[in-house]
């Protein structure tokens, strides 16, 4: 109660010129959260796919795994590792073709690709059915390269239900026909969960502002289309 009525007292007595500014503030700042509660929880629901809903998910010649991190000791992070089992879950119900590992490899002792391409070779995937995209840094670059470098027009976009809306905004921004499959399987920490969400609302915005503002173009180079070239993998 003491707090509400400092803010009240501070309303009524702050400079007239402030005041003014005060409501189209609070309005902007409903619609942003409006828009992004929107975005996260409601916008992309119909064409996100779970385990349950397996049947229904569209046929794509190509699944994008996201990098997200791994151990020292090589093992996969609980999330990528989520990820992954997601996409060889797809490609052994024949819903996709290619599995499109995009990852960091910025540096001498870290490469995203080379540790997913391993963990799923040890589950029995064929080495033909992986490529590998050592310069996804972030979504936008995967997303970017996917389209641009691998030239693929539809996919499947494999990550968690709090990254997935961020991940589909912006492929079908680039242009790309994305649909999302969820990869949670793991019970993740309560605090970093709500981490993760906290930091999607932020990411997101940070993604329109790359799509129709900035437009960066990431590293790039010979286009290796996935589905006539095999040189690439």
């Amino acid at each position: 109660m003491l707090e509400a009525s400092v803010w009240v007292y501070w309303l009524r007595h702050a400079p007239r010129r402030l005041r003014r500014w005060i409501r189209p503030a609070l309005i902007l700042g409903g619609l942003a959260a409006g828009w992004t509660a929107w975005m996260l929880l409601g916008h992309y629901a119909h064409i996100i796919y779970h385990p349950e809903t397996l049947d229904q998910l569209p046929q794509r010649p190509v699944a994008v795994v996201f990098g997200a991190g791994y151990w020292p000791s090589g093992q996969l992070s609980a999330i990528l590792q989520d990820r992954v089992d997601a996409a060889i879950e797809l490609y052994r119900a024949g819903r996709v073709e290619k599995l499109l590992f995009s990852g960091d490899n910025r540096f001498v002792d870290y490469n995203e690709p080379a540790q997913m391409l391993g963990y799923a070779l040890a589950q029995g995937v064929p080495r033909e059915a992986i490529v590998l995209d050592y310069a996804g840094r972030r979504t936008y670059d995967t997303c970017y390269r996917a389209r641009d470098i691998f030239q693929v027009g539809e996919v499947i976009l494999i990550t968690q239900r709090f990254h997935m809306p961020r991940a589909l905004n912006t492929c079908r921004g680039l242009g790309i026909d994305a649909v999302g499959y969820v990869a949670d399987r793991h019970r993740y920490p309560r605090r970093s969960h709500t981490w993760y969400w906290f930091r999607e609302s932020l990411a997101l915005w940070r993604a329109q502002i790359d799509l129709y503002l900035y437009r960066p173009v990431p590293v790039l180079g010979e286009p290796l289309p996935i589905m006539s070239n095999q040189s690439n993998q």
